[in-house]
């Protein structure tokens, strides 16, 4: 998909995308007369479209008032018009550039680009029939002084997009193809394509390294666990390093506390952490980001079988410390305290952030479109208050107050896996703060987020890629070299 920002006319294109404020002059005629007749009035989720008398076609898309449009508004904006001009089989289009509260010029620019590029999304490889829609996108009317900045925040958002869109592609591979020895081998292929170190462990190695909890989760399928570890070293002068640690579960039964069949058909999607920290990295490494990030995923399956681990087990972990297991389905959390404490003790990062579809409570408590958070560091939290403001993907911090410990306190062991039904998501992540080691943490819960059944202008049903964006900044703040190709 080729994009680009030019001084050009809109009669130059096939097919126009005209983006417009309810309450905002258009400087259109056409659309003037339109809101006059109120066919099309500039209200958020309207679309019209008509031909011109060259008989090429203009797209009208509404972006509600002003005031009110936020940055996931637009992004929906644009993503309206491209399926727009995608029905009308539109090759070659413009979309003209719009000043919008709260965003600059690169925030506009990179906002349409994630736009066009999403809304093209399709995981259709499965099918007899696929259809790609790869138009060629000029963004028109902007800044003539900032278009060399514009050209810099294309390449970068087309990067970040395809991280988001590498993500999405792994979270809706079937568990018949993407499981822990595969999605290692998708792992190594993003590294050698975008330029980051891929090292993985195989079972073997994993006993090795001590991680108890990891294995007991893994050992029940025919498909051995893998620990993936990528590292990208963008700035060799500097010793920070940030450390993600993904939840990749492949499939996930429950184990022997075995989930409901209707609650197992998207159990695919348990490893979309895995894939967020997949994908940011791919991110990063094609955006030549000047930052050093190590990203640690466990990968396994939580299946049934005579060598499966049970409830009332108790059983080790890296770190040492004993844990009673009491639900076999709250299993993500084995993995990742093992995670954790490779990537703090092996890694040498200086913060954690781990990235986990992990409970169903945070669903109940924050619905589809808020991702739940549970941190030990205030500093750290509002840096990610300030990424999601640059990329529009919504977070709220859960309370990780001393009264919850007494829930998954051990009564056999130091600690049980579950602290009951009372604050299921604040007390797992706070399980996996006994094992961070006084670090900066961030838990982000993407239950609700990482997938979606009614899917929406920039996704389709299946895996969302959230909160890829969000991670990128945050490791980025602002500090970027682009990759020019």
């Amino acid at each position: 998909m080729i994009i680009e920002v030019k001084d050009l006319t809109v009669g130059s294109f096939q097919g126009a995308i005209n983006l417009v404020y309810e309450d905002k002059p258009a400087n259109n005629e056409v659309v003037e007369v339109l809101k006059a007749k109120k066919v099309f009035e500039g209200k958020s989720g309207q679309v019209f479209y008509k031909t011109t008398n060259e008989l090429n076609y203009e797209i009208f898309v509404g972006l509600g008032k002003y005031e009110d449009l936020e940055r996931t508004d637009l992004i929906n904006a644009v993503a309206r018009g491209i399926k727009q001009a995608e029905k009308l089989k539109i090759d070659d289009l413009s979309i003209n550039f719009i000043k919008a509260n709260g965003l600059c010029t690169g925030g506009v620019t990179k906002s349409i680009v994630q736009g066009i590029k999403l809304a093209s999304y399709k995981f259709d490889k499965y099918k007899q029939n696929q259809e790609a829609y790869e138009p060629k996108v000029t963004i028109i009317g902007g800044p003539k002084e900032k278009f060399d900045k514009m050209r810099e925040k294309i390449a970068e958002a087309s990067n970040i997009a395809d991280g988001i869109i590498l993500a999405r592609d792994l979270v809706n591979e079937p568990a018949n193809i993407l499981y822990p020895e595969t999605l290692a081998k998708r792992a190594v292929e993003a590294g050698k394509e975008s330029g980051f170190e891929v090292e993985v462990f195989d079972e073997k190695q994993i006993e090795e390294l001590g991680m108890k909890a990891f294995l007991e989760v893994g050992k029940g399928s025919v498909h051995k666990p893998r620990l993936i570890v990528m590292r990208y070293i963008g700035n060799a002068n500097s010793d920070e390093r940030v450390g993600l640690v993904g939840k990749g579960l492949t499939f996930d039964t429950g184990g022997y506390s075995l989930k409901p069949s209707a609650s197992m058909d998207t159990m695919k999607s348990d490893m979309g952490g895995a894939a967020a920290v997949i994908g940011t990295m791919k991110a990063l490494a094609e955006n030549k980001v000047e930052k050093n990030v190590v990203a640690v995923v466990a990968a396994c399956e939580n299946a049934i079988s005579g060598g499966s681990y049970k409830p009332g087990d108790i059983i080790g972990s890296m770190a040492g410390k004993s844990i009673e297991v009491l639900n076999t389905d709250a299993e993500g959390r084995l993995t990742l305290v093992d995670a954790v404490t490779y990537i703090i003790e092996k890694e040498n990062v200086d913060k954690v952030v781990d990235v986990a579809t992990l409970t169903g409570a945070v669903l109940v408590a924050l619905g589809t479109e808020i991702t739940g958070v549970v941190s030990n560091d205030d500093a750290f939290y509002e840096e990610l208050l300030v990424a999601a403001r640059r990329t529009g993907e919504k977070f709220w911090r859960l309370p990780n107050d001393k009264c919850f410990k007494k829930l998954y306190k051990g009564d056999f062991a130091d600690l049980k896996n579950i602290g009951g039904r009372n604050a299921g998501t604040i007390t797992a992540g706070m399980f996996i703060e006994e094992f961070v080691q006084d670090k900066p943490w961030l838990h982000l819960d993407i239950a609700g987020t990482s997938w979606t059944d009614a899917g929406n202008d920039v996704t389709p049903k299946g895996g969302t890629g959230a909160p890829v964006a969000t991670l990128y900044e945050l490791v980025v703040k602002h500090q970027c070299k682009h990759n020019k190709k």
